[in-house]
């Protein structure tokens, strides 16, 4: 692993206890970021919940900076004088709160970067929300903004920033993909560049972020335009709290990663500066120093142990001394009458792909679920060259158009999707809502000049359940005296093939005793309308979970004599049922 990794602080006991202060105190004091976030103080202490996507981690579980944002109270002279207090505070003891202008100040190609990306993504996928923060408080935890800046005016690496060796100790097992053209290591693969992408994550992923026509993981343009691509996918809002920490988490499957990450990010978005390139401050140790700076809780991790060489560092917190340097630039001194080491070229990156010149369909074009379910199939396209070769790492945007209430799933009407190494995008999963009808799902590539692909899709009312049997669940005569109510409820049951069947639309209507040539009936028995008046005819009934329908109330008018009620099921099921009205007992 190179030398100039960047420095990473080793987590002592008092660090930790830091950590747990800073997240508590950000989330008491209501620090800007946590606005909108109620259960930002319990993911701080135990996640939200949200489990990493399946896969290899982006940075191969590689180390990580452990480094946190500065505090200070606001009662120092050093505090902005308006900083939030909590509740409950005291006269002139506030809560903790992040602050210290060096930590702040961001390289400015570096800066320049995250920002370009943030605006890339808000043009081609906008339902992402992706703030440049994020891509900061990410760069800061796995290069210290490579190296504290150390970039030429294009914004690649001096040098390449390589992590360590990915084979199965203490880390991920990824035997080398890339033939060692980015990483140097033709045995396994190492996260490579400021924003540490393994090479078989970066084939995938890689992004042009600054237009010279190469993708290039040690160019701090490209790398944020990936890590902020990839953070977006599958529909990801970065906005919702849960996504959010999916998407860290799928960086670096590990909770202390997330609160560090999210630490930063927080703090970044309270405020920051540009800052000259190579001016950053990177974090104190690498752990490729002795081995050390493994990041507690992630496997293959040391711990102080008795007998161990301390850091010369430790206790001397805030007493004077030399400060570290990021490594100066070609050509440059490294101090004293010491020659700066020549850097070392790059390794080549690998030919940039063939262009893209359409977007084909795979599978169907045509569409179909019924209301509330999920579609079976899911659009695809494959982006090709002219040859019909497929093309790896293009992103694919999906988008819902027309009157409808289906949605991909997160609940969205638009995500980006990137192709895989067989050139082929497949959106995420579609659900239909309630609202029949037609509408398209269109495949664009955006920033491309190629035409739409549009899936004709349909949204179809659900089939009517049917019965092949109604009877009643009582074989008790219906009686009502005129002018009165019928004393006992009518209840019927529906079934199929023996079994009770929910749902089945049933239509209520009294008739005429004509066994021939029934009719319905103007006079006799009756339902009542929400006005009161009568009703003879009941639309819009349906039997319950059960299969089981209980009439609402029958009345008796002044006619006597025996009634007929029909129930009818849609597909044609009949049930008639007698109704008997006497006359009142005299006297």
């Amino acid at each position: 692993m190179a030398a100039h990794y960047g420095r990473r602080l080793r987590k002592r006991a008092a660090t930790t206890a830091v950590a747990a202060v800073a997240m508590a105190a950000l989330t008491a004091s209501q620090a800007p970021g946590f606005a909108g976030t109620p259960n930002r103080e319990r993911e701080a202490a135990g996640g939200s919940g949200a489990s990493a996507p399946p896969g290899t981690p982006i940075d191969g579980g590689s180390p990580y900076h452990t480094d946190l944002p500065p505090l200070v109270r606001p009662d120092r002279p050093d505090a902005s004088a308006d900083l939030p207090g909590g509740p409950g505070d005291s006269p002139g003891r506030g809560p903790l709160i992040a602050t210290g202008p060096a930590e702040r100040g961001i390289p400015a190609t570096v800066l320049d970067a995250y920002k370009r990306a943030e605006a890339s993504l808000r043009e081609s996928n906008p339902g992402c929300n992706l703030p440049w923060q994020l891509l900061a408080a990410i760069g800061k935890v796995e290069s210290g903004q490579a190296r504290g800046g150390a970039v030429d005016a294009d914004g690649t690496t001096f040098t390449p920033i390589l992590g360590p060796q990915l084979n199965g100790v203490g880390f991920a097992n990824i035997t080398d993909t890339d033939g060692g053209a980015y990483d140097g290591d033709t045995t396994h693969d190492r996260a490579v560049g400021p924003m540490q992408f393994i090479p078989s994550t970066w084939a995938g992923w890689g992004r042009d972020g600054n237009g010279d026509g190469v993708r290039n993981p040690n160019n701090i343009y490209d790398a944020a335009l990936a890590a902020g691509s990839y953070l977006c996918a599958g529909g990801r809002d970065l906005s919702d709290p849960a996504d959010l920490d999916r998407a860290i988490l799928g960086y670096n499957p590990s909770r202390e990663y997330l609160r560090t990450v999210l630490s930063w990010f927080e703090y970044y978005k309270t405020g920051t500066h540009e800052v000259p390139d190579g001016a950053g401050t990177p974090s104190r140790r690498d752990p490729a120093d002795a081995g050390e700076g493994r990041n507690p809780g992630k496997p293959g991790g040391t711990s102080d142990k008795p007998g161990k060489k301390p850091d010369k560092n430790e206790g001397n917190e805030g007493k004077p001394g030399k400060p570290d340097r990021p490594e100066p630039p070609a050509g440059g001194s490294g101090g004293g009458d010491k020659p700066a080491p020549e850097p070392t070229d790059p390794p080549e990156p690998p030919e940039a792909p063939a262009p893209v010149s359409a977007l084909a369909v795979v599978g169907e074009t045509t569409l179909t679920a019924e209301a509330g379910e999920e579609f079976a199939l899911s659009p695809r396209v494959r982006a090709r060259t002219a040859t019909g070769k497929p093309v790896s790492g293009v992103a694919v945007r999906y988008e819902i158009v027309g009157e409808t209430d289906t949605r991909f799933a997160g609940n969205v009407r638009r995500a980006v999707v990137v192709t895989g190494e067989d050139g082929v995008a497949v959106a995420p999963r579609l659900r239909a809502g309630e609202r029949t009808g037609e509408f398209t799902v269109r495949a664009t590539a955006p920033g491309r000049n190629l035409p739409a692909v549009d899936f004709a899709s349909t949204v179809t009312a659900p089939p009517v359940p049917g019965a092949d049997t109604l009877a009643r669940t009582d074989t008790e005569v219906l009686r009502a005296t005129a002018g009165a109510e019928f004393t006992a409820p009518l209840s019927v049951l529906a079934t199929a093939e023996g079994r009770p069947v929910a749902g089945v639309p049933v239509t209520a209507t009294m008739i005429t005793s004509d066994a021939v040539n029934p009719a319905q009936n103007t006079a006799g028995p009756y339902f009542k309308g929400a006005d009161g008046n009568p009703l003879r005819v009941l639309e819009g009934l349906k039997t319950d979970a059960q299969g089981r329908l209980t009439l609402p109330q029958i009345f008796a008018d002044d006619q006597t004599g025996t009634f007929r009620l029909r129930l009818t099921t849609a597909d044609g099921t009949v049930l008639v049922v007698d109704l008997l009205v006497t006359a009142p007992t005299a006297g």
